[in-house]
């Protein structure tokens, strides 16, 4: 526990005395604790200070997660002279009922298809030499109607058509040239552009 508070105490200039208190009790309940990760099951690993109260309370408490995860990579990861990486990655994690926040079906590849649940986008730097990684910025993948949309009307494309009679090889009498459209970035890459450019504005 005592590392825990070590390590917690370059997060006490952004955040309260309190919130960071919390932090380490449910730092603590989440390193320690078994089976899937609920608020209720933290609240009962967290031990005394962690009360179900008190986890509902560091959950709805707006952080700068943003300029946190940049100081603990300055505080304990980053090492001048080290080559570093920016990778992202998206994990899916099964979720049922109806009501969670951002809620829908995703894709996953172990099971090859698309199952319920939620989705989150991270991205971390990566020490070469250390092998060490530590998260820079995480969001939830929310797909809004226009996502979805063109999400249905993708797999609507790829479904198998009419076989359509041979014609003569080569390009055909008459044709010209077409403007090439400019493209349009998917929902995907945009969320990737947004949080490469918001870690770029916290250098």
């Amino acid at each position: 526990m005592m590392a825990i508070v070590a390590l917690c105490q370059c997060l006490q200039p952004p955040v309260t005395a309190t919130t960071c208190r919390q932090c380490r009790r449910i730092v603590w309940a989440r390193l320690v604790m078994t089976g899937r990760v609920t608020m209720l099951g933290l609240a009962r690993w967290a031990g005394p200070g962690g009360s179900d109260r008190t986890v509902q309370r560091f959950c709805s408490t707006v952080l700068p997660w943003a300029m946190l995860f940049g100081v603990c990579f300055r505080q304990h990861v980053y090492c001048p002279g080290e080559v570093s990486l920016l990778v992202g990655d998206a994990v899916v994690g099964t979720k049922a009922g109806k009501t969670t926040h951002g809620l829908d079906r995703f894709f996953v590849s172990v099971s090859g298809k698309p199952v319920p649940g939620l989705a989150f986008c991270a991205m971390s730097r990566v020490r070469v030499q250390a092998r060490r990684a530590l998260p820079m910025r995480v969001a939830q993948v929310v797909r809004s109607d226009a996502a979805k949309a063109a999400s249905q009307a993708k797999a609507a494309a790829k479904q198998p058509k009419a076989p359509c009679p041979p014609r003569r090889p080569g390009r055909p009498k008459g044709s010209t040239h077409t403007p090439k459209v400019p493209v349009t970035r998917t929902p995907e890459l945009g969320r990737i552009n947004a949080m490469m450019a918001a870690l770029l504005a916290l250098r």
